[in-house]
């Protein structure tokens, strides 16, 4: 049997992006972040992977990553770290201690020598200071013996039915080859929408909602799929979690009524949801178009039909999870996780460049 080539993720949160690649072929090893219970999200669904929680911002805790993967070779390292404090800290001094998560991630492929790397971050990163934040960091990688290319992509390019961008960095040894941009899977023409993601998942009205339910018992599905994405989603999957309406109040049902498919707070009557009036506040999806870059729990996004919010599992649809993929935690931890991950049909595609380029 040929060996899998192996990755670990660093900031890996519920596992996204490492979800892509083990469907990719990819043996990954060990998932690190510093929420538990993301991690207990990530170690259920990633096929034997450790977990460890764990602060990067402490070179100590390399020591222990060590321990983890002991006499096994890293062929990647994949990253979603967190860049705020490139925001403060100006141009002058890349080194700042409020650039340490980073910086982290460029320190663990310097001390790695994997054969690629992918970092994924907001797509404003790559405009901060006019570029040069994303420049620094292409010349730090670049520096430490890597081709690097950086890029923002649509995550419904890629077959996810959400139109959310994101900046990747992609590197490949140079001693190996260079690195690509995987190809995008879908067009506008046919982008996948809300409705063929959602469809066949049971309605959820909100007065269907428990305070204290959130979405770990075993559900049914109550129609077939009615859509190739649906049944991707699906598999052989026959239970259904994390699919539990949130309670609202009344008041905030009948704002929903009034917008339109496709609508937001500008098409709601005067002197209505007047406490949200910012660009994203009271959104209804369109059930023919991907939706927009999905929240962590902010309650500003609507399903497409019906007076709610989406579920855990719908958002999860949203991102290209499937069905079998559970999330652990209150509501609020599970939304968090869910908004925050790379959809894993964009890790997918990236995790099949990789393997072309480095031959494994």
């Amino acid at each position: 049997m040929q060996k899998k080539p192996t990755a670990i993720d660093l900031f890996a949160g519920c596992g996204g992006l490492s979800k892509g690649f083990i469907d990719a072929g990819f043996d990954v090893l060990l998932g690190v972040d510093n929420d538990e219970t993301a991690l207990k999200t990530f170690e259920y669904n990633h096929n034997g992977a450790k977990s460890l929680l764990a602060d990067l911002s402490s070179p100590d805790e390399f020591n222990r990553i060590d321990e983890i993967i002991v006499d096994k070779s890293i062929d990647v390292v994949i990253a979603g770290p967190p860049c705020q404090g490139f925001s403060l800290t100006g141009l002058r001094n890349f080194d700042d201690t409020r650039n340490t998560l980073y910086l982290a991630v460029i320190k663990a492929i310097k001390r790695y020598n994997p054969k690629a790397f992918v970092i994924e971050n907001v797509p404003g990163m790559a405009a901060l200071y006019k570029g040069e934040v994303k420049n620094k960091v292409i010349h730090r990688l670049e520096a430490h013996g890597y081709n690097v290319i950086s890029e923002i992509l649509c995550a419904a390019d890629y077959g996810v039915p959400q139109m959310r961008k994101r900046l990747f960095f992609v590197g490949v040894r140079k001693d190996i080859g260079l690195p690509k941009i995987p190809q995008q899977t879908n067009t506008p023409i046919n982008y996948i929408t809300c409705r063929q993601a959602l469809s066949d998942l049971p309605s959820r009205k909100p007065n269907d909602a428990s305070d204290n339910w959130i979405g770990l018992e075993e559900d049914v599905y109550t129609s077939e799929p009615q859509s190739e994405y649906q049944r991707k989603m699906r598999k052989n999957n026959t239970a259904l979690y994390n699919h539990v309406a949130t309670r609202h109040k009344q008041f905030v049902i009948d704002t929903i009524k009034l917008v339109p498919e496709g609508g937001n707070h500008k098409d709601l009557p005067q002197g209505v949801g007047e406490s949200r009036r910012f660009n994203e506040a009271w959104t209804r999806y369109h059930g023919d178009k991907p939706s927009k870059t999905i929240d962590t729990g902010h309650r500003n996004h609507f399903h497409y039909e019906y007076h709610r919010v989406p579920t855990i599992r719908e958002n999860a649809r949203l991102q290209s999870f499937p069905d079998d993929f559970v999330f652990f935690g209150s509501k609020t931890q599970q939304n968090r996780q869910v908004g925050n991950a790379v959809p894993p049909l964009m890790g997918y595609q990236l995790g099949l460049m990789l393997r072309e380029v480095i031959k494994l």
